[in-house]
């Protein structure tokens, strides 16, 4: 996810100056500090967004847990406000509770500020929302835009007016130096200006497209344009025109001002919900009057105009359209008689796109397929809201979103989608058959069980009748995990062996990795001799593929069998490696284990205060995401218990919830996972000793303190892989280390600088 609280948020970098206004700046922060709601009110295109975002960026530093940006406007379903403010705060929804519950939950203990923008046509849900936030978190502040109040108790309201005509005039001369730097604004044109601004009513959006046209136009001749268009819009009467109509004919003389190239693809980018990719663009809009190489010339086009704007979205490059933009194409679209057809080519799209990743999703690159599908969500929310008119197309985009609900913290919006899909889609087909076992994997991890062997039920008879070995491999493993959670550990080794042997016989071997991690738990707790070597084989596999999740599961599974074999210093080298390779991917569930495990064997080493420190950090992330480690079965939550037990023999009750509350104060996984590295008792490499490294045995460091393995550092430097094993055997000499987990951990405690 994108978030990291404590801290930090996720406003978007400002691309233009901020002009005027500094009054209202100045009393809308004022307001902010004296109440908790705060609504700024106004007609389309008057600026309410781009205020609330100065204001926002402002008070950055007065909200210790961040400033998030909650963008409404793709969402047309009410149901949908709590999902998408879960989405922009990074909150995971992982629970069967309503996430607006999870929501709550999540922020109780916590004060950041949250802007919902664009709530006009979300108002109830809006007003839902806000109250049940508010009333669920202290210090919590909601900053809202919305043409209408959300008319709750508490709000305040805050109009945001025209700009002032010295504004209005300084915004023009911004906007228009920027396509057109020669321009001034001197005492020869200044009062033909003003009586231009005067004409578009000093409204933000339509001075920006205004000055678009004075790339080309005269003060003077856009004046006249405009003044003949608006004579003829509201038969010269001023107060027949009401700033929306003023805006509305701006846009109509824009769309018309247009090439019949740049028109179409304006209509076109409409069916993106949210802000989109070039790729993306090219693969929707391109045909039936567009070439594919024509449409980022045109892209570039729309963009000098004012029309389409460049943006970013998770570190990767992306174009957008305002609302009452994208609206206005939408409309056009509709028109057109061809609204269909561009929906099923968006649909299509983000099918092809989901189901590539997930065909290669084990292997290099899976954090960067999880930030992939996070920046494109509101998109695939709308391919599978609108289904490309198709309920399989639509069930087998559910299906190919899996590793985005189940690793990407999504698993609520998975369940209610894959839930949805099968009932309106229910014919046996393959698509149905993937979807079916999909959504029990689902189920599993929301430790729903009944449901979970429900759809298994149906999936085994399924795949046995269209002969689909790799869902009937993955209905086996799944059954397998079941046992293993259920505490059935004899059950769950003998099906999880059947798995193994079921997915090495398909073409996707590498779905046996978590079988034999599942099987390697279940065996270490019976005593199994085999344990060790079936972890092995996981850890084996995982680095064939140069697969970072699965590798850094299965290393946790080296080091709990190395735990209940008595070899504390194995075990913990192996669940700081494991954590390591999760650096990056914000999964609370899997980093809450590996902080377990870990306190575990710090208290079985006698360090009693850090096992309370890592379990205060693990209690943290377990109510983040409502659950609790009996999750993983009754025999994970009889050693929880005893470490407990233990640590309260040791030190005291007090001293033990104190210990608790100072673990949980590292509140996300990325920093619970520094914590956990940082605070290794080994001898370490000092601060203030200088590095006895070279710069590109820094730099190798650094990356593998990232959780890269030697191939994707050799590939970051672009180098050979022996040359980056020459450089790992160098500091691990350098350093006395005997580990890629010490290197990390050195690291992260030092923070070497790479000059």
């Amino acid at each position: 996810m994108t978030i990291q609280i404590p801290g930090g948020g996720n406003l978007p970098a400002a691309l233009t100056t901020f002009v005027g206004r500094r009054r209202d700046l100045t009393e809308v922060r004022r307001r902010l500090g004296t109440t908790r709601l705060l609504t700024l009110t106004g007609a389309g295109g008057v600026g309410k967004t781009r205020l609330a975002l100065e204001v926002a960026a402002a008070s950055a530093t007065d909200f210790t847990d961040g400033v998030w940006l909650v963008d409404l406007a793709p969402v047309r379903d009410p149901a949908s406000v709590a999902n998408a403010t879960a989405t922009a705060l990074g909150v995971p929804d992982l629970g069967t509770r309503p996430v607006i519950d999870q929501l709550a939950a999540f922020l109780r203990r916590r004060g950041p500020l949250i802007v919902l923008d664009n709530c006009e046509h979300l108002v109830d849900a809006c007003a839902e929302l806000a109250h049940r936030l508010l009333s669920a978190s202290p210090g919590l502040r909601i900053l809202t835009t919305s043409r209408q109040a959300l008319g709750i108790y508490g709000e305040h309201v805050f109009a945001v007016s025209p700009l002032a005509p010295d504004d209005a005039v300084e915004l023009l001369r911004d906007r228009t130096t920027a396509v057109r730097p020669e321009f001034r604004i001197t005492d020869g044109n200044r009062a033909q200006v003003l009586r231009l601004c005067d004409g578009l009513d000093c409204l933000p959006l339509a001075i920006e497209l205004t000055a678009s046209r004075l790339r080309t136009l005269t003060v003077d001749e856009a004046l006249s344009r405009l003044e003949d268009r608006f004579g003829l819009l509201a038969n010269g009467s001023r107060v027949a025109r009401p700033h929306q109509r003023t805006l509305r004919a701006l846009i109509d003389w824009s769309h018309e001002l247009c090439t019949p190239a740049e028109r179409l693809l304006w209509n076109r980018l409409s069916v993106f919900a949210d802000d989109f990719g070039l790729g993306a663009a090219e693969a929707v809009c391109a045909g039936d009057g567009i070439g594919r190489g024509e449409v980022f010339d045109l892209l570039d086009r729309l963009v000098v105009q004012s029309v389409v704007l460049p943006c970013e979205r998770e570190g990767l490059p992306r174009y957008r359209l305002l609302e009452t933009i994208r609206r206005y194409g939408r409309e056009r679209l509709a028109e057109s008689g061809e609204e269909q057809r561009i929906r099923r080519r968006h649909h299509a799209f983000y099918l092809a796109l989901a189901e590539r990743i997930a065909d290669g999703w084990y292997g290099p690159g899976q954090l960067e397929s999880l930030t992939r599908m996070r920046a494109e969500y509101a998109n695939l929310r709308a391919a599978l809201d609108q289904g490309g008119g198709e309920p399989q197309a639509t069930l087998a985009l559910a299906a190919a979103l899996r590793f985005h609900w189940c690793e990407g913290g999504f698993l609520g919006e998975g369940r209610r989608r894959l839930d949805q899909a099968l009932a309106a889609a229910s014919g046996p087909t393959p698509a149905r058959a993937r979807a079916l076992w999909v959504a029990a994997w689902v189920a599993v991890l929301q430790r729903d069980h009944e449901a979970a062997y429900k759809w298994l039920d149906e999936a085994a008879e399924l795949g046995e009748r269209l002969a689909d070995r790799v869902v009937c491999a993955h209905v086996t493993g799944l059954r397998g995990t079941l046992a293993l959670f259920g505490g059935r550990l004899e059950e769950a080794v003998s099906l999880l062996e059947e798995a193994v042997a079921a997915h090495k016989g398909t073409d996707e071997e590498i779905g046996a990795v978590y079988a034999l991690i599942l099987l390697a738990t279940a065996q270490s707790h019976l005593g199994d001799p085999r344990t060790t070597q079936t972890c092995r084989q996981a850890v084996a596999l995982a680095e064939e593929h140069d697969e970072r999740l699965v590798r850094a599961h299965a290393q946790w599974t080296l080091g709990y069998d190395a735990w209940m074999r008595g070899d504390l210093k194995e075990a913990a080298l192996m669940i700081r490696t494991a954590l390591e390779n999760e650096h990056g991917f914000t999964d609370y569930l899997r980093v809450a284990l590996m902080l377990e495990q870990l306190a575990w064997v710090t208290a079985a080493g006698g360090d009693h205060q850090q096992a309370g420190r890592l379990l205060g950090a693990a209690r943290a992330l377990w109510q983040d995401i409502d659950t609790t480690i009996s999750t993983f079965g009754p025999h994970m939550a009889e050693q929880h218990a005893q470490c407990e037990e233990g640590i309260v023999r040791a030190l005291g009750p007090a001293a033990y919830e104190e210990l608790l509350v100072e673990g949980g104060n590292h509140r996300c996984p990325d920093d619970a996972i520094a914590f956990a590295l940082r605070t290794e008792h080994e001898p370490t490499v000092t601060a203030a000793a200088p590095s006895p490294l070279t710069r590109r045995e820094r730099e190798v460091a650094a990356l593998v303190a990232k959780g890269m393995s030697n191939r994707q550092i050799a590939s970051a430097l672009g180098r050979s892989p022996r040359t980056v094993d020459g450089h790992l055997e160098n500091i691990l000499a350098k350093l006395g280390f005997g580990s890629r987990a010490r290197i990390a951990s050195w690291w992260t405690a030092n923070q070497a600088p790479t000059p």
